[in-house]
């Protein structure tokens, strides 16, 4: 009913920057919140950064590095990313609190995409 699909992974050395887009599509009324959190190998998934129309969030480890950044007419979020570590190694994965309205009622749900790979190496 409602898909984020993100883009913008790939593999960089130490200091390089990417950005990495997510775009919500299908049945939305409303997005309140979007946001991106990460899994590394063996640990569990964390936030990295979340934006709603009044505030911005970041891990402490991302502060200063990272901006997210949202474009409500085309429903996606960015996640600028420079001076990478290799400890930003992970998988990013995408959310977003979305308002759905079907038979006379709405409802909303946090949606989660499949994920985009970065890898910092030298």
């Amino acid at each position: 009913q409602v898909q984020l699909v993100e883009s913008g992974g790939g593999l960089v050395t130490p200091g390089e920057s990417l950005r990495l887009s997510c775009a919500a599509s299908g049945s939305i009324f409303s997005i309140n919140g979007m946001g991106w959190y990460r899994q590394a190998p063996g640990k569990q998934r964390d936030l990295v950064a979340t934006i709603t129309d009044v505030i911005t969030t970041y891990a402490d480890s991302v502060k200063g590095r990272f901006t997210i950044s949202r474009d409500h007419a085309k429903n996606t979020v960015y996640l600028q990313m420079n001076s990478l570590k290799p400890e930003d190694t992970a998988v990013y994965y995408c959310t977003a609190s979305v308002k759905t309205y079907r038979a006379g009622n709405y409802f909303r749900t946090d949606y989660w995409g499949q994920g985009t790979q970065v890898t910092v190496s030298s």
